[in-house]
């Protein structure tokens, strides 16, 4: 049985814990190389020693330029090419409009809308004709989440680069996506709240929002991003597809 990235160069951005760590680890099931990227270095060899030998990481901040540099130039020396880019990296504060600071505005676009744009722009030279570059935005792209409003921008801008980029790089056969989890079971979202009781209570909040009555896992995101990597979407440019339970879909 064929694989679906067999032979394939694949970069995860924040691929040390959460939907870049299943996605890392279904890429290499699937046949790539893959590597990733993130801040700590413990997580990110903790993150390799499970994935597997077809895993490598370069340690950097995705809000800074010099890094995202540094991340090209070494698998430009490694491998020459980069087929599949899964920018994920990412992350957000809760916070109303009052309560919002520069500190805040400025950290979480940095990492979403900034890291995200330069990461892609100084990965072009390096992605062949017939690439895939998918982007992590959120159900929040499209959906008034009260005190996440600046998280929520940064993800309509995400989905918005998805559009403008699938007509800038038609000429090369690249295609680009994005795929938008609704809520998932990871360490982000635990994050988001100061305690366990308050993310059990998020959690179960946010389930009574979504038709299927669950929150994901970060596999079933990762299927979904496999999917838009793979040539199994190779008539489908420029989506944004939700993978959300149904919970802004009905």
């Amino acid at each position: 049985m064929s694989r679906k990235l067999e032979g394939k160069i694949a970069l995860v951005t924040g691929g040390n814990s959460g939907i870049g760590l299943a996605t890392a680890k279904r890429f290499v099931t699937e046949g790539a190389k893959v590597i990733i990227t993130g801040r700590r270095k413990e997580n990110l060899d903790a993150a390799v020693k499970e994935i597997g030998a077809d895993a490598t990481a370069i340690r950097a901040d995705a809000s800074r330029i010099e890094d995202i540099e540094k991340v090209v130039a070494e698998i430009n020396k490694q491998y020459g090419r980069i087929d599949v880019l899964f920018v994920n990296a990412g992350g957000g504060e809760f916070a109303t409009i009052d309560q919002v600071t520069e500190e805040h505005f400025d950290k979480t676009f940095n990492t979403n809308v900034k890291g995200l744009f330069f990461t892609v722009q100084k990965a072009l030279p390096l992605i062949p004709a017939g690439g895939t570059i998918v982007l992590n935005a959120s159900i929040v792209s499209v959906k008034g989440m009260p005190a996440f409003g600046v998280y929520s921008a940064t993800k309509a801008a995400v989905r918005s680069f998805a559009r403008t980029w699938t007509n800038e790089l038609k000429d090369r056969q690249i295609r680009v996506n994005v795929v938008s989890p609704g809520p998932i079971d990871t360490p982000a979202v635990d994050g988001l709240v100061a305690d366990a009781e308050q993310a059990k209570q998020l959690k179960a909040a946010l389930v009574s929002q979504v038709p299927l009555g669950r929150i994901g896992t970060p596999d079933e995101i990762a299927k979904a991003v496999v999917f838009l990597a793979s040539d199994d979407s190779s008539f489908v440019a420029g989506v944004e597809l939700f993978v959300d339970g149904g919970m802004v879909q009905v």
